[in-house]
């Protein structure tokens, strides 16, 4: 019986440590003097003609930071800190050649983001974002599957500008 309440106890504790160390992204990185961001239309600088990217790209980190919470979201006013940016690129390339074919193809694109908190007057960062994703060329829509293969790329890149803010400290 002494045997079983030590077994349970050591249970309860290993229970108990493992608790306490998990963690959770939300609103555990972000410096306390920063409670709000403002996130402005991502601007699209590729020339490349494709139809509401740019949109696509701000309305997916809009949708990240509102469902993070580690910063309020917030459209007008004076805001604690403020992403901004540009899709500077789209490059679309062969991937994998079958025969004398091009099976698949491979779309990159490149997101410049700058993130600047407010309170304390400073950048705290300007890099660029690229992702990639790749399409089948033989697709019964090949422009469908080259903009889902875009959405897709984007999705990560609006994933990596969050964690980039909420992360990064």
């Amino acid at each position: 019986m002494k045997n079983i309440s030590k077994k349970i106890l050591a249970l309860i504790f290993l229970l108990a440590l493992a608790e306490a160390c998990s963690y959770s992204f939300t609103g555990s990185s972000v410096p306390a003097h920063l409670k709000n961001i403002r996130i402005e239309s991502f601007k699209d600088n590729t020339h490349s003609g494709e139809a509401n990217i740019a949109e696509t790209l701000t309305n997916l980190i809009l949708e990240n930071f509102v469902t993070d919470n580690s910063l309020a979201v917030i459209d007008n006013g004076k805001a604690d800190s403020e992403l901004s940016g540009s899709i500077i690129s789209i490059k679309d390339r062969a991937e994998t050649i079958t025969g004398e074919t091009i099976s698949q193809r491979k779309v990159t694109v490149k997101v410049k983001a700058t993130y600047r908190d407010n309170v304390k007057k400073k950048k705290v960062f300007q890099k660029v974002f690229s992702a990639f994703a790749t399409y089948d060329n033989n697709a019964a829509d090949v422009a469908q599957a080259r903009s889902d293969a875009i959405a897709e790329a984007l999705k990560q890149i609006a994933d990596d500008i969050l964690m980039a803010v909420v992360a990064r400290w």
